[in-house]
């Protein structure tokens, strides 16, 4: 079993209960579901569609507060913005808009005009959205493509222990559309490869990038 990030050989286990298998990976330290555990993108947005997040929600706003007040004060005056896998509301994107960041928002089951791509963005930001990837890397170095020199990528992802059994009991992984787990030393593997400066974390699930 090789990881889809850096192609190490990987140690395999499993939940023997759900009969799901996954990779441990000691170089960079993700862990990914195989390939054949994989939800197909029908399934996904099905789940997706299960959320029950509203713009008029004081929770979901304060959800979004909590990103933007780690995010933010280290990223210093930008002019504009792009949120990659909004989701179906862009309530992240006019919080930004609120503190006179210009904010495009951009998913591929609820907002896929790719406008985006003709253009390029101070920050970008993706908040739950790199643990459903297939090939997380690819979706990196695009973004990182997107970005002006001296941007910062913002990602939330929760962050796991590098324990297998610790692993088998958290309850993350039980989201059957979570199929990549991260560490912040994934996302420092991540940034020597592309070239880019890891900046920050917040130790539990936030993590800001350069290039």
């Amino acid at each position: 079993m090789k990881c889809p990030l850096c192609r190490s050989e990987c140690r395999p286990f499993s939940d023997q209960k759900l009969q799901v298998g996954y990779g441990r990976c000691d170089l960079c330290q993700l862990i990914f579901k195989s390939p054949e555990h994989h939800p197909a993108f029908s399934e996904q947005k099905k789940r997706y569609d299960l959320h029950q997040n509203s713009e008029e929600s004081d929770g979901y706003r304060a959800y979004f507060r909590r990103f933007l007040d780690f995010v933010t004060p280290r990223t210093g005056s930008i002019e504009n913005a792009l949120d990659f896998g909004c989701g179906a509301t862009t309530l992240l994107a006019n919080m930004l808009r609120e503190e006179g960041v210009g904010c495009d928002a951009y998913d591929p089951l609820y907002r896929p005009d790719q406008s985006y791509m003709n253009k390029t963005y101070d920050l970008i930001v993706s908040v739950e959205v790199f643990e459903h990837l297939r090939d997380p890397g690819e979706t990196f170095g695009d973004l990182l493509a997107r970005l002006n020199k001296g941007g910062y990528l913002a990602i939330q992802t929760q962050f796991h222990s590098n324990d297998s059994e610790i692993f088998l009991d958290w309850y993350y992984r039980l989201d059957p559309t979570h199929i990549m787990f991260f560490r912040p030393e994934t996302f420092r593997y991540l940034c020597e490869k592309h070239g880019c400066k890891y900046r920050a974390d917040n130790g539990k699930n936030i993590l800001l990038i350069q290039k």
